[in-house]
Parts: structure tokens; C-alpha cells; sequence
């Protein structure tokens, strides 16, 4: 079955980006404790480019099937994760890219650079890093693993924040009832 990337989230509502992100089955990679390690040699770069062995992985549809299988654990090493073995995965910044944002209704809602769908709120927190000269952003996505978001998603981020007024109250957007500060 060929490979059908979602439509762009403003012609969306946030009922159908609901639909979209129930409808994404990923493996149940919390449940897989596999006995085997080992590296990878793959590596994804600040970026978001995948690559194996030095050389860019090509073919989106490899990238979002590693993607699906993505951990990162408590001590911040990432791992792509089967039921019989994980491996090592080096990351440079951050595991995804938000490339899109968008405020439907309550929510502010993110498509990643391997077109996964977030919904930002209490599950999948804001994080505001770096300092005043260099900030950055962060989505948690899932398994521990964040999106940074990228310069115009950071953008389009600061003109909802100001057409909500957000200037006036410390620089914060809200999603799904939670308050995220913009600032690191």
C-alpha cells in the first residue's frame, strides 16, 4: 500500500488531527525488553538527517519505520529497539524535527520531519532550552525522545504567541489546558 502523508494540518480540525494521530499504530516497543545489544552505526544529525554508516539514509520510508522504534532512555542514549535486540543510535540534538505548527481550537499541533502528528499538552510537553541568544524549543514526542522545532516552526510558534497576547503575560502559549513558556 503506498505511503499517504497527511494533509497540511491548517486544513484541518483538531477532531480529524485526533483521528489521524489514533489511527498511527506504532510498535509496542515499551513492552520488548530484548537481551542483545549493540551500535547501530547509524547516526541522526542536528538536522534531522538519518544516516548509516557515514552515508544519508535516502528513503523516507526507512527513516519513518526506524523512527517508530526510537527509545531514548533515562541517561539519554537512544536506541532503536526490536523485540530481539537494541542498538545504538547517535543523536546530535534532538531525535525528530518540528517542521509545522498550527493552533486548532485548545491545542497547537506539530508535524514532524517523518510526518508524525503531536498534539502538544500535558502527554507531549513543551520544553524551552538554550539561553536568551540561542534558544531553542523542544516537543516531546514519545519513549522519551524529542522534536526540536525548527526555525520557522519556532516562528509561526511566536505569531500565535503574539496574537494571543503572550507578550503580555511572560511569553507562554498554552495547549490542551497546559501553560509553556517560550523563554529558556
Amino acid at each position: 500500500m503506498p505511503y499517504e502523508p497527511p494533509p497540511y494540518l491548517a486544513e484541518l480540525t483538531l477532531a480529524e488531527i485526533a483521528e489521524l494521530v489514533a489511527q498511527r499504530k506504532l510498535p509496542p516497543v515499551e513492552g520488548w525488553a530484548p537481551q542483545q545489544s549493540g551500535d547501530s552505526a547509524m547516526r541522526i544529525a542536528a538536522d534531522g538527517t538519518w544516516y548509516h554508516e557515514g552515508s544519508p539514509i535516502r528513503r523516507e520510508a526507512m527513516v519513518r519505520a526506524f523512527a517508530g522504534l526510537l527509545r531514548r532512555e533515562d541517561g539519554g542514549q537512544h536506541w532503536l529497539v526490536t523485540p530481539f535486540e537494541k542498538l545504538a543510535i547517535a543523536v546530535d540534538d534532538a531525535a525528530f524535527i518540528a517542521v509545522d505548527c498550527v493552533r486548532a481550537d485548545d491545542a497547537l499541533v506539530f508535524r514532524l520531519n517523518t510526518d508524525d502528528i503531536v498534539i502538544a499538552g500535558p502527554d507531549h510537553p513543551l520544553r524551552a532550552a538554550g539561553d536568551t541568544d540561542a534558544p531553542a524549543l523542544y516537543l516531546d514526542v514519545r519513549r522519551g525522545c524529542e522534536a526540536r522545532l525548527n526555525r520557522s516552526t519556532y516562528a509561526q510558534l511566536a505569531e500565535i504567541a503574539l496574537a494571543e497576547g503572550a507578550g503580555d503575560c511572560g511569553w507562554q502559549v498554552t495547549s490542551k489546558g497546559q501553560a509553556f513558556s517560550l523563554l529558556p
